[in-house]
């Protein structure tokens, strides 16, 4: 009996190892935060040469302490995981999530400070702490990057986090400066002359240059430089449509509804004086411009990719459209409730009229050809259009209940008190919420039930839920074909020391699935055309 229970040792021992990284991975980023603060404090000291400025015997202090105490420790730490590096400690997930948070953390730190510091000597001051930062912070990254491009002890798990995220944030930072950059441009074209905001606005335009090309730098140091645009599935294909599709949208959106409220205003409604009806124009032209260009560019990126990703893309198109023409209906509904009110809420009321208006035309245009509601939709009963639809629905229907609450206490409350305002003066806004958001949960739950009906047996009901796929090389296409199969989620694991090999043909993995029933199935594939199908207990 003693021989059998035997071989239960190596579960706790697999978890002390797991515990044991991650408590010593996330002290080694600890003390790197420490030290590297500590040395751009004596940096930015070194560059200090305002003597106002100057810091105390404090300062100093705290930065010898933070870089001779954190700094040494960091390093004995850092050698000794290091040299542990060739064997289950390179695959495990604390070396990749380490490596991935520090390049991130680091990234973030450095170009943000020398950004700053650049941008403030266009402006003519002198940031010597920023500086500091940046060099300290720079050291850090590189130091990081070269551990993470390392043959032999690089990270075999969350390869592709730092090079997706720093393309985000890359791109963020490129859009925010660009969109500041053209709006004094615009400012100064579009604007009359006693609504323009002064001589100088060159200078902040070319402040905001600088952040736009330093993030345009970055974004294409990880696209394109490190190839994180060959990276195609999981975590890069969601960042790709929630930044590059759905936060592009939203910017074009909101600038196209902020010009067009604009217009509408300068055609219909001029109870304001021209400086203040004009002044969001030009930040809305510009986001307008700089967003469109970011999501066109995205948008077709999105359509060279899987089926999932080309779904999801639309998906979210047709989200934010929708979330613009039910916010300008919820407006509308409001403003004509207004009219009815006492005459000194005209103006008000036109002006919020065009609101809605103009929310409503940028939105549905952009909802109807992304969702195409006169088609039979060709991706019905797919995982990405399930949760679509039962997201839509949930979150409408629970605003909707939130504004009739809101409702019924404003009429009991008018009721009740019956003094300061009429009824339709209290119910106004969030009637028009309740309205628009009970139109859309009702839309989305019949959807939701035809879709039901129509989609196929593969997708009303699953014989397998979870696919746990190892194989050999890039399974991107493999893990597409048996989703598309069978509908279960698929979870992919390389072989070790097979990165580069040739995956098996999708069709053949797709076969030996055929009948086959379970909550998780493991699949190996390979090597060559060998297919291993084994369901898992549960």
């Amino acid at each position: 009996m003693s021989a059998v229970q035997a071989p239960v040792a190596p579960a706790p021992r697999s978890a002390q190892g797991t515990v044991r990284r991650l408590i010593v991975y996330s002290i080694l980023f600890v003390l790197v935060v420490i030290a590297a603060t500590g040395i751009s404090g004596l940096i930015g000291r070194l560059l200090e040469t305002r003597p106002q400025f100057a810091e105390g015997a404090g300062g100093l202090a705290l930065s010898l302490a933070f870089s001779l105490i954190a700094g040494p420790l960091a390093v004995v730490l850092w050698w000794f995981l290091w040299r542990r590096l060739d064997g289950p400690d390179r695959s495990s997930v604390a070396w990749g999530l380490y490596l991935s948070a520090i390049a991130v953390v680091s990234l973030v730190t450095f170009t943000t400070a020398l950004l700053g510091t650049a941008a403030d000597l266009v402006r003519g001051t002198w940031s010597p702490e920023a500086l500091a930062t940046g060099i300290s912070w720079l050291v850090v990254w590189v130091l990081h990057r070269m551990m993470w491009g390392n043959d032999r002890k690089g990270p075999l798990r969350l390869t592709a986090v730092p090079l997706v995220l720093g393309a985000a944030y890359g791109l963020v930072v490129a859009v925010t400066g660009a969109v500041r950059t053209l709006e004094p441009v615009f400012g100064e074209a579009l604007l009359p002359a006693d609504a323009q905001i002064g001589s100088r606005w060159w200078s902040s335009a070319l402040q905001a240059l600088v952040w736009a090309v330093g993030g345009a730098a970055i974004w294409w140091w990880h696209w394109v430089r490190e190839r994180a645009r060959m990276l195609r599935d999981g975590f890069a294909a969601v960042v790709l449509v929630i930044v590059g599709v759905l936060g592009a949208a939203a910017v074009t959106l909101g600038g196209l509804g902020a010009s067009l409220f604009v217009a509408l205003r300068a055609a219909f409604d001029r109870s304001d004086p021209w400086p203040v009806l004009l002044d969001p124009l030009p930040l809305a032209v510009a986001a307008a411009s700089v967003g469109g260009i970011v999501w066109l560019y995205h948008g077709r990126i999105a359509q060279q990719r899987s089926d999932a990703v080309r779904s999801a893309a639309r998906l979210v198109e047709a989200g934010i459209g929708l979330i613009a023409a039910a916010s300008g209906i919820g407006v509308v509904v409001n403003a004509l409730l207004a009219s009815l009110t006492a005459p000194l809420a005209g103006d008000d009321a036109r002006t919020l009229l065009l609101g809605g208006i103009a929310a409503i035309v940028v939105g549905a245009p952009i909802w109807w050809v992304a969702w195409q509601p006169l088609r039979v939709a060709a991706d019905a009963g797919t995982t990405g259009r399930r949760v679509y639809l039962v997201a839509v629905f949930g979150v409408s229907a629970v605003v909707a209940i939130v504004a009739l609450l809101v409702v019924g206490y404003r009429i009991f409350e008018f009721v009740l008190d019956g003094g300061g305002g009429g009824l339709i003066e209290r119910i106004r806004a969030p009637f028009g919420l309740l309205l628009a958001t009970a139109l859309v949960a009702a839309y989305h739950f019949a959807i939701w039930r035809r879709d039901r009906g129509t989609a196929p047996p593969s997708a009303r009901a699953r014989m397998i839920d979870r696919v746990i796929l190892v194989s050999a090389g890039e399974a991107g296409a493999l893990a597409e074909a048996i989703e598309s199969a069978t509908g279960a989620s698929v979870t992919r694991w390389t072989r070790a020391g097979d990165e580069a090999a040739a995956a098996a043909a999708p069709a053949t993995v797709v076969e030996a699935l055929a009948g086959v029933t379970g909550r998780r199935v493991l699949v190996v594939a390979g090597p060559g055309d060998r297919v291993e199908v084994i369901p898992l207990a549960e």
